[in-house]
């Protein structure tokens, strides 16, 4: 168990690739299920002080690489412009899984393409600071999933850096059966006051992303939900919707304007 993030770094380091950080294990601790062979050795960064901090000042929210789903979510509440990541973090899984599953688990597991915090992070423009060998680097966070596979042996998540600014957002998810299954399909989307859109679309590819087609269609619009959701369908060619137990692809990339509708639904009216 590390107790400094220096200390997570080196251990890394000195297992070559051959170890994983550990924090909540909420996914590792299913790769049995999954039939996937566990790393040879893992580095605890649990009760490191710093990564599971959350600052938060007029500029940006900064969130520790070990804060949990439920502590986001409750830090969260009272900052409306961050609104679709703290309906992403209380409504991800169940509540069990919430109190244990890490910020940076959600972002830094490339197999895990239903994570709901991703298109979250992604529609508010979100940052990673990593620790890679001695020295820190900070990335936009599409980069960081695009890289995420081919990084150095022994990088660290530190935190992820959400600036704040006068903005109205949305997030929600399509499960199929009850509470706790995967999302099918997860639309995050938020509005800046001068007209500007993000979407950010999750669990209907490999890896969740931007839509600039639909950004593109929806700047300056007046929003309306069903609107909206007609002019999601005229640009969904871009998509190739992953088949899984869930659903298969050609479903998760049709539900998409459905939901389009509901996030604009679900930002309510302008301050």
């Amino acid at each position: 168990m590390a107790a400094s993030l220096a200390d997570a770094v080196a251990a890394l380091a000195e297992r070559a690739g051959e170890g994983a950080p550990l924090a909540g294990a909420t996914w590792i601790m299913r790769a049995p299920l999954r039939r996937e062979p566990a790393a040879s050795a893992y580095v605890g960064i649990a009760r490191i002080p710093e990564l599971r901090r959350i600052d938060i000042d007029d500029r940006s929210v900064a969130i520790g690489a070990c804060v949990s789903h439920a502590q986001l979510a409750a830090a969260l509440a009272p900052h409306a412009e961050c609104r679709a990541l703290a309906q992403a973090a209380g409504h991800s899984a169940n509540p069990a899984i919430r109190r244990m599953a890490t910020v940076g688990g959600n972002l830094s597991t490339s197999a895990f393409a239903a994570a709901d915090l991703v298109p979250a992070l992604l529609c508010l423009d979100a940052e990673v600071e990593l620790q890679i060998g001695g020295t820190g680097e900070r990335m936009a966070l599409q980069r960081f999933l695009a890289h995420r596979t081919s990084l150095e042996p022994g990088w660290l998540l530190n935190r992820v850096i959400v600036p704040r600014r006068p903005r109205r957002s949305a997030h929600v998810r399509l499960p199929l059966r009850r509470a706790g299954d995967y999302p099918v399909a997860i639309v995050s989307l938020a509005v800046e006051d001068e007209g500007a859109v993000s979407v950010a679309i999750g669990s209907v590819e490999p890896v969740a992303r931007r839509w600039p087609a639909l950004e593109a269609a929806l700047k300056g619009d007046a929003l309306d939900p069903v609107r909206a959701a007609a002019r999601a369908a005229d640009h969904l060619d871009g998509f190739n919707g992953r088949a899984g137990i869930e659903a298969p692809g050609w479903y998760r990339v049709e539900v998409l304007p459905v939901l389009v509708g509901r996030a604009v639904a679900a930002l309510g009216r302008p301050a």
